[in-house]
């Protein structure tokens, strides 16, 4: 039986919780939800259980093509242990259609097929807004060695290309998508979660957005949409 100890963090998302082993925590979701560096907040119920148990399905998925992640087991509904890594502070953003932020800064079409994929580094502080930076910014802050960028590159590219048909079989397109990484016995490895959190998905029928889009546009139908991924992913 896994104990869990003291909390040792908490974020907007998630609390993360010690265990008896120095390199093991339980990562327990919530279901408070935020939107523009916190600036809207909310809760969307459920969404605790449905990222946690989409996460539980696609950390799996990704460790058997190769992807090595923080993941160890799913417990329960909203806690999975992982490994304790430390977390390298840049997020690396995937884009594979034009959306959101960069339709803004860069005046591109909505939709805009971006092929090859774009990657996006992000400096993970929510003091600053979570700035886009650059490799050079990232060397500058000593956020990252060039050697585990490219790194941070490869394994977004490889997640990418893992992920793009398994949603597509699902009938959802991967828009973009958010992931986090950290250091683990020296080794970089996915951590975070991957859900309607951290990706943008759009149905390939209808177009329809299935992710926290609904929520941070107030599109409504978010609690549903929610359990419409997850029944697709999981099903």
């Amino acid at each position: 039986m896994m104990t869990k100890g003291n909390l040792l963090y908490e974020g907007k998302a998630k609390k993360i919780f010690l265990t008896e082993k120095d390199d093991e925590v339980i990562q327990y979701f919530k279901d408070d939800a935020t939107a523009f560096n916190a600036q809207k907040r909310g809760t969307i119920l459920e969404k605790g259980v449905v990222n946690n148990k989409i996460s539980s399905t696609l950390f799996p998925y990704l460790a058997e093509a190769g992807i090595p992640s923080h993941f160890i087991q799913q417990l329960n509904d909203r806690e999975m242990l992982t490994r304790r890594v430390k977390i390298i502070p840049v997020e690396v953003v995937v884009r594979n259609r034009a959306t959101g932020s960069i339709v803004k800064r860069l005046g591109l079409e909505e939709g805009l097929i971006i092929d090859p994929p774009l990657i996006e580094f992000f400096y993970k502080d929510d003091s600053l807004g979570d700035p886009l930076i650059t490799e050079d910014h990232i060397r500058l802050l000593k956020l990252a060695t060039p050697s585990q960028l490219e790194e941070l590159r490869r394994q977004a590219l490889k997640i990418n290309e893992v992920l793009q048909p398994f949603f597509q079989k699902r009938g959802m397109m991967l828009v973009d998508f958010k992931l986090e990484f950290g250091l683990w016995n020296g080794q970089i490895i996915l951590a975070d979660e991957i859900s309607p959190d951290t990706c943008r998905f759009w149905d390939i029928q209808t177009g329809e957005r299935m992710d926290k889009d609904r929520f941070r546009k107030d599109l409504g139908r978010i609690e549903e949409t929610y359990q419409e991924v997850l029944k697709r992913v999981c099903g």
